[in-house]
C-alpha cells in the first residue's frame, strides 16, 4: 500500500471512530432546525461562532435521541423557553 493510500484508509478509519463516539448527527438546514426546536422548545441548544474566511454560527441540539446540526451565517432567534449553551467550537465529523 503506498504511503497516500495508507493516510486516506487512516483518515477514514479516523472519521468512523469519531462517528461511532458521537452517534448520530444530522444535519438539517436552518429553517428544520427552527421548525424541530419549535417541537423542543424547552430543550438545550448549545450555540458556537466558527468560520475562517466568514463569520458564522454553529448550532446543535438533540431531539429524539438524535443530535441536530446547523450552520448560519446570521444568528438564529431561538425561543427564549430554550436554554442555550454558548461553546467555544462544535465539531462535527464528515
Amino acid at each position: 500500500m503506498s504511503g497516500a493510500a495508507a493516510g486516506a484508509a487512516a483518515g477514514a478509519a479516523a472519521m468512523a471512530k469519531a462517528i461511532k463516539a458521537s452517534g448520530a448527527i444530522v444535519r438539517v438546514e436552518p429553517d428544520e432546525f427552527l421548525k424541530l426546536l419549535n417541537h423542543n422548545a424547552q430543550g438545550l441548544v448549545v450555540h458556537a461562532p466558527g468560520g475562517l474566511f466568514y463569520r458564522s454560527h454553529k448550532y446543535l441540539m438533540g431531539y429524539k435521541g438524535l443530535a441536530f446540526y446547523t450552520s448560519t451565517r446570521e444568528p438564529l432567534t431561538l425561543p427564549s423557553t430554550c436554554q442555550v449553551v454558548e461553546a467555544a467550537k462544535i465539531w462535527v465529523p464528515g
